[in-house]
């Protein structure tokens, strides 16, 4: 079977795999489609710091089930998603039923192989049968969850003042379920193009681009109060540590990006508007159904946010394009 290997940063490999053997408690798939996210995106230019090469990329995916265990639900010829966060259901976090954190993870394309193959095992407990959306929107579910995890996170309430900084895919999953919720969302990003597409097919009450006057214009637009929420999915330090100062009196602050280094802020500042300090990992089973219903419903704008697609044969040479702001990718999907 064909697998793309990503052996060091900025070098992905065509390899013919053997078609791997299912063990006792997992499902073999026959992967269909993969997204392309974020962290695939860090693995390749190598800022993704829980990852050591080589590795197989990709933990967006939808497939169709090929075998399974006697035991299981599931059977041949299903349609279904892949909750890719492997967790352990015994550590601290999963007794809490915070799986998304669990103390043991392993996730599929970063701890360990992904999806940019035909053929994948899972476990079973981690695949579920999904009815009403097609393969394509399965394989865009786990952004979108990371979005409406950190919303959940956040008790974002209507009308509410929100700002998400990065408008990225993952800060685009997190307006589209701030604004579900009936908040009043504002995005802020260096690029005119991702603003442009916020305001066309988000419904964001205001965009605004990062310069010289841009805290000027975040103060107009709430009266100098600034934000109840304020949304980092930036991945970048000295956006992350900017953000602070958005936070309105009594507001919450999120961090939703992971950067494998130290980020800092004025305590004076932090205490003075007893700031809430959250991070948000990942997704749950909720979330993943919370995406699934908003899409059933027709509130999820899926066909406009994949922008680009390529057939996993064209991975390793056309990768490196979906990193070229030009391009104006939102959402690859990848077709196996």
């Amino acid at each position: 079977m064909l697998t793309v290997i990503c052996e060091t940063p900025g070098l992905l490999r065509a390899q013919d795999r053997p078609k791997p053997t299912r063990a006792e408690d997992e499902v073999l798939l026959r992967v269909k489609r993969v997204g392309v996210c974020g962290t695939d995106l860090h693995i390749f230019t190598g800022n993704q710091p829980y990852l050591s090469y080589p590795r197989v990329m990709g933990h967006e995916l939808s497939g169709i089930v090929e075998e399974v265990p006697a035991d299981s639900s599931l059977a041949p010829g299903d349609m279904v998603y892949v909750m890719p966060y492997l967790s352990c259901g015994r550590c601290v976090a999963c007794r809490q039923g915070k799986t998304n954190c669990c103390v043991n993870i392993q996730v599929l394309g970063v701890h360990r192989d992904g999806a940019f193959t035909e053929y994948l095992c899972v476990p079973q407990g981690f695949v579920h049968k999904v009815e009403g959306v097609s393969l394509d929107q399965a394989a865009m579910v786990e952004f979108l969850a990371i979005g409406a995890h950190a919303a959940r996170r956040a008790g974002v309430r209507a009308d509410q003042r929100v700002l998400v900084v990065g408008a990225g895919p993952i800060g685009m999953a997190a307006m589209i379920f701030c604004g579900l919720r009936g908040a009043r969302v504002t995005a802020l990003d260096t690029r005119r193009d991702r603003l442009d597409f916020c305001a066309a097919h988000l419904r964001t009450a205001a965009c605004v681009e990062v310069g010289h006057d841009d805290e000027q214009r975040l103060a107009a637009l709430t009266d100098g109060e600034f934000f109840d929420i304020v949304f980092d999915a930036t991945g970048n330090p000295k956006a992350m540590e900017r953000g602070f100062k958005f936070v309105a009196h009594g507001g919450t602050y999120v961090l939703i990006s992971v950067v494998g280094g130290t980020i800092s802020f004025a305590d004076p500042e932090f205490h003075k508007r007893e700031t809430t300090l959250l991070g948000s990992r990942n997704a749950t089973t909720e979330d993943f159904e919370t995406v699934l219903a908003a899409m059933r419903a027709g509130h999820i704008p899926d066909a406009a946010l994949n922008t680009h697609r390529l057939r996993l044969a064209e991975v390793p040479d056309g990768f490196k394009d979906l990193l070229d702001p030009a391009r104006g990718v939102v959402k690859a999907i990848v077709e196996c």
